[in-house]
């Protein structure tokens, strides 16, 4: 079944500390985790940074909007227990506990509008109410990973659009830019000098693998925007082999087919595949064509700091 949200989680949270005694949060993370019967994988899935396991994350959130709207509070090293306000809330029997229900109390309130006060005010309106939003599911870190992925996605298709309207000559200089940034090639000038984009016998260029220059690399760009097939790796393969050589990278500002990548894997050949999605993704993990607008950092309790588990 899908992780539920940390709205859904809030309620069987506010059961499962009802009998008023002392929980720690694995205890409770354990329990919850078998009421909803998830499997290890579904425990192991990660939010979108990959810094926190998903489940975790909403469970956090859970106990955090539970705790501003004191229905329950922290005991010590990673323990909490219900208040009487909350004991309160479960004698009405409510079908489902969400932000909407918790604005019933002026903790919970306060608690969201501090979390508009410390958004820019420059912030357009619309993202502050999101951030606060009392319907949204998601917990505010899913909400700003998925903002963050949703921003990548769509640099990385205006730089795809931009390189297709570039000159042949600037995306094979694009590529060793590329390489060099990722490790590859020595000094830009010795890249430079190893890639002529000559295409002599199906091959764009030539870079080393080191700065030590222990083995040599074997590059095709190919700036399409219909998909790259089979015959064209065979056609690369072809190339390395016709130069004893026995690494090469395909690039393509378009995609790979599955035959193409297929084939990849039957010959004992390493060819590389990088196709238009992960070209731009490489840019920017690499800063290739790209230049930084904003740096937001985002900070959470320190749990060793404060004796938590």
């Amino acid at each position: 079944m899908p992780i539920p949200d940390y709205q859904t989680l809030m309620l069987p949270l506010l059961r499962l500390l009802e009998n008023g005694e002392e929980h720690t949060h694995a205890e409770v993370r354990d329990a919850l985790a078998n009421y909803y019967s998830l499997t290890p994988e579904e425990r192991s899935q990660l939010i979108p940074s990959g810094r926190q396991f998903l489940f975790d994350n909403r469970l956090h959130w859970a106990r955090s909007y539970l705790k501003n709207a004191r229905l329950v509070e922290s005991t010590g090293r990673a323990k909490f227990r219900i208040t009487d306000r909350g004991c309160e809330v479960l004698g009405f029997n409510p079908p489902k506990i969400t932000n909407h229900f918790l604005k019933q109390f002026p903790e919970f309130v306060q608690f969201t509008t501090s979390v508009t006060d410390i958004v820019p005010a420059a912030t357009p309106v619309s993202t502050k109410s999101a951030i606060a939003s009392s319907e949204n599911a998601d917990t505010p870190e899913e909400r700003l990973d998925a903002s963050y992925q949703s921003l990548r996605t769509a640099l990385a298709q205006e730089l795809l659009d931009r390189i297709g309207q570039s000159s042949p000559v600037f995306f094979e200089q694009l590529v060793v830019d590329l390489l060099v940034a990722m490790g590859y090639g020595g000094s830009r000038q010795d890249a430079g000098q190893a890639v002529g984009g000559t295409g002599d016998g199906g091959i764009d260029g030539i870079i080393k693998e080191d700065r030590l220059g222990l083995d040599a690399i074997y590059i095709q760009a190919k700036r399409w925007s219909s998909s790259v097939g089979r015959p064209t790796v065979q056609q690369f393969a072809g190339s390395l082999m016709g130069r004893k050589a026995r690494k090469g990278v395909l690039i393509s500002t378009s995609e790979f087919t599955q035959d193409a990548r297929d084939y990849t894997a039957q010959i004992d050949l390493k060819i590389v595949l990088i196709g238009g999605i992960e070209l731009a993704r490489l840019m920017i993990d690499h800063g290739v064509g790209v230049t930084e607008a904003a740096v937001y950092r985002v900070f959470r309790v320190n749990a060793d700091y404060f004796g938590d588990e």
